[in-house]
């Protein structure tokens, strides 16, 4: 089976996770790789996989998908974009198919929902199940709103949903998320203070009755934003974990939610409280 549909996929230092991304999308027509100078054997594996590889300086989330976007070759008329430990099922790939082939219909791009893995449990409950991300578009549709993260793709057409889910399974230790998430905290705090400034004028509209992301955008500047700081992630983890039933998912749900939903806006706080570091080299304001 070959899909007419180009893959796009980022890394940086994929490779206990990039085989099993790729190897899911053997049905893809093309696959691209956009690697961040990795350090390890990701570009290696991707190549030998048959992944198109191009390298690019990392310069943030957005900019990394907008470059790519722009300067690859992209062939096909339909482009998905995927992190390296995210996975497509050939149930959801049936699903693509059919409907990229459906004369009826319209749609510019399609919402997908993700199973997210942890400790080798899926974890159904808590919030996280379903979140509708803008992975699905027509070449030259959409391009992805510049901010620090929690970027979206802003899509010109209608949008439709498929109902098969892929799969978030990442392979890395878990100290590798902690450090993941400690960048993603300074982002956050990043967007956090930019938020306050109106620095991205160029965003997905927040609208309390649009769709998901949409409805996250307005909570986030209308209520999260506003909420008081280092109070938010007790807030946050008992809306998750209580009132969201992240306890149904046992053990692995409750370690998740403390660090997802309490550590990682903990920090956030922290270092909007503190403001920048001192040494942007280091990141050390500690003693700055």
């Amino acid at each position: 089976m070959q899909i007419p549909i180009t893959v796009l996929v980022l890394t940086r230092n994929e490779e206990v996770n990039i085989a099993e991304c790729l190897r899911s999308l053997r049905w893809a027509a093309e696959v691209f790789v956009v690697d961040s100078f990795s350090t390890d054997r990701t570009a290696e594996i991707a190549e030998r996989l048959g992944a198109r590889v191009y390298s690019h300086a990392f310069e943030g989330y957005a900019k990394q998908r907008n470059w790519a976007l722009t300067h690859l070759p992209i062939a096909q008329n339909w482009i998905l974009m995927l992190d390296a430990d995210e996975r497509i099922p050939d149930a959801l790939a049936c699903e693509i198919e059919r409907t990229l082939n459906d004369p009826g219909s319209a749609k510019a791009g399609f919402y997908l929902t993700f199973r997210h893995r942890f400790m080798g449990r899926w974890l159904r409950h808590g919030g996280l199940y379903p979140t509708w991300v803008l992975r699905l578009f027509k070449r030259g549709a959409g391009r992805f709103e510049d901010r620090p993260m929690n970027e979206h793709l802003i899509l010109d057409g209608p949008a439709g949903y498929l109902k098969q889910p892929f799969e978030h399974r990442d392979r890395r230790p878990l100290s590798a998320w902690i450090i993941k998430h400690d960048r993603y905290a300074a982002l956050q705090a990043q967007e956090y203070r930019g938020d306050q400034t109106g620095a991205f004028p160029e965003s997905l509209p927040p609208r309390l009755l649009g769709p998901q992301a949409a409805r996250k955008r307005w909570l986030r500047l209308h209520a999260w934003n506003r909420l008081p700081l280092l109070l938010r992630p007790f807030l946050l983890f008992f809306r998750n974990y209580v009132l969201k039933a992240g306890f149904l998912d046992g053990k692995p749900g409750f370690i998740y939610h403390v660090l997802w939903s309490f550590w990682f806006p903990f920090l956030t706080d922290v270092k909007i409280i503190h403001g920048p570091p001192s040494d942007p080299s280091t990141g050390n304001w500690l003693t700055g």
